[in-house]
C-alpha cells in the first residue's frame, strides 16, 4: 500500500498557483485524481497570499481537492510564539506530524530560501 502524501502550500505556492505554475497545477490534478494526495491551505497563508494577489484566495479555496484548515487554538497558540509572520508560522504549525498525518506534511513553496533552517520539508515549485 502506497503511503498518503500531504502537501500544505505557502502564500508564495499559492499566488504562484494563481498564475498558472506548471508544478502546482500539476499537484492540484493530482490531488484531485489520485487517493492518497491531500493539499492543504492554512487559513493565514491563504490571507498573505491575496494580499500579494487579489482574488487568490477565493481561486484556492474554490479548489475542490484542497482543504482549508482554520486557525484554531493551538494553531494561534504557535503562530503567536513564532516570530516568522502568520503565513509561515501557521504553515510550519501545519506541516508537523498530527495523527491525521503521522508522517507531517510537506511545505510547497516559490520561496525555497525563506524556509531554510525550518524543520519542515520542503518542495520548491518555484520557477
Amino acid at each position: 500500500m502506497t503511503e498518503a502524501l500531504h502537501i500544505v502550500l505557502d502564500d508564495t505556492a499559492m499566488v504562484a498557483a494563481g498564475r498558472g505554475n506548471i508544478l502546482l497545477s500539476r499537484l492540484i490534478h493530482r490531488a484531485h485524481a489520485e487517493p492518497g494526495w491531500f493539499l492543504y491551505a492554512p487559513a493565514c497563508a491563504l490571507v498573505e497570499a491575496d494580499r500579494a494577489r487579489p482574488g487568490t484566495a477565493e481561486h484556492i479555496a474554490a479548489l475542490p481537492s484542497l482543504t482549508v484548515l482554520d486557525l484554531d487554538l493551538p494553531a494561534a497558540l504557535a503562530v503567536a510564539r513564532d516570530a516568522a509572520g502568520w503565513a509561515a508560522a501557521h504553515t510550519a504549525y501545519v506541516a508537523q506530524p498530527t495523527p491525521e498525518r503521522p508522517a507531517g506534511a510537506v511545505v510547497a513553496t516559490a520561496a525555497a530560501d525563506e524556509w531554510k533552517g525550518q524543520p519542515v520539508r520542503i518542495l520548491d515549485v518555484g520557477q
